[in-house]
């Protein structure tokens, strides 16, 4: 039993009264080193917690204390770990997902909420979240004809602050970039690590799929709007460093794979990479286990497997401990590195979410562009 049960019934079986103003004076989830405690307090048949940690069932059922409508469930976590989740209120039949009402720790995504709860050690970074002395840059809406794609793609180009004409920038293409934007704090995240030095002064443009399962999966034409459309146009345009080690790409999940499959389809175009929690899946023997949504990922990471190549400089490669994709990263890393590509790879005790692509991003930008060196003045 959890040390704040244990307590709550220090002096026998508790009353509604007791529980309630117990339940007051704590937070919840209750943190003990690498004890985790969750409550549910109401009527239900029975309480679940269903989390998102690969490897371990993942609703796992909460004890009820005897004679009470208080519910308890205790998860080991070791030190550094985020957990999102939520509660699922059995009442007969019916099945009810909520996020933790005791817990105001939120996480958002395309697909809405959940509960957020962090060991010591996870904490969210300071560089992730606004300060008033960081000098801001902006964000331009833009859309872009493309021939390749067959229609107008839209994307948002981040202009750092003190943007000046006179200078050069290195660019980075991020995919998924509404996402970034919304819900890893990227425009935050690049205000405060260029306003601190840690990384040099950069255009980013922020782009968005039409269909993303399938333009992001090996698909020349969205490799070819890329590399042929968008960034000569961009360079064209705008005071770009215009040669390979001055640009970078950068995506996760299916971005990550559109990233690496448009580096491997353009070798040296793109000097630097940033993967993040890649979907590369891939078979050694037997079938495709994800799904025929990722048949064209298994194929050409199956086909690079089978030849590797060198593609680019620098590659950063991240990804959580609790994904079900761990596998497939870790593994990645020694093909990149045996090719002559120096790479740099980093796991976390999180999982496949924005929040810990987000806390990545100090590492694997900095990594990538190291400081203001990059600067150069005409």
């Amino acid at each position: 039993m959890s040390l704040v049960i244990d307590r709550l019934t220090s002096d026998g079986p508790p009353h509604d009264e007791k529980i309630r103003a117990f339940l007051a004076e704590h937070t919840f989830p209750f943190v003990e080193g690498t004890s985790v405690t969750f409550v549910y307090y109401g009527e239900a048949d029975a309480v679940y917690l269903q989390h998102f940690i690969y490897g371990l069932p993942t609703s796992q059922p909460f004890s009820r204390l005897a004679g009470t409508n208080l519910w308890w469930k205790v998860l080991d976590l070791p030190l550094a770990s985020r957990l999102q989740y939520k509660i699922n209120v059995a009442q007969g039949d019916n099945h009810r997902w909520i996020l933790d009402p005791r817990n105001p720790e939120r996480a958002t995504d395309p697909f809405g909420a959940n509960s957020v709860v962090a060991t010591a050690g996870a904490e969210r970074p300071d560089w992730t979240l606004p300060d008033d002395d960081t000098r801001q840059g902006r964000l331009v809406e833009r859309t872009f004809d493309s021939a390749a794609l067959g229609g107008t793609c839209h994307y948002y180009l981040y202009l750092p602050a003190r943007y000046r004409t006179t200078r050069r920038y290195p660019l980075l293409v991020a995919h998924d970039g509404r996402d970034y934007l919304r819900f890893s704090s990227l425009k935050t995240v690049l205000d405060n690590l260029i306003h601190r030095l840690e990384m040099p002064p950069m255009i980013v443009a922020l782009v968005d799929p039409g269909d993303r399962l399938v333009e992001y999966a090996n698909d020349e034409r969205h490799a070819r709007f890329l590399v042929e459309e968008l960034v000569p146009a961009l360079e064209d345009e705008l005071p770009l460093r215009g040669e390979p080690n001055g640009r970078g790409i950068m995506g996760a999940s299916f971005g990550g794979v559109a990233s690496f499959s448009t580096a491997v389809r353009y070798p040296g175009f793109f000097d630097r990479l940033f993967l993040q929690s890649g979907s590369f899946a891939f078979t050694d023997i037997g079938e495709n286990p994800r799904g025929p949504a990722f048949a064209p990922v298994v194929d050409f990471m199956n086909q690079y497997r089978s030849r590797p190549e060198r593609v680019a400089g620098k590659v950063f490669v991240s990804c959580g401990t609790y994904e079900s994709l761990i596998y497939e990263n870790r593994s990645i890393v020694p093909l990149l590195q045996d090719t002559g590509m120096t790479v740099r790879y980093v796991e976390a005790r999180d999982g496949h979410n924005w929040e810990n692509w987000r806390d990545r991003m100090r590492e694997g930008l900095s990594w990538l562009f190291p400081g203001p060196l990059w600067m150069v003045y005409e």
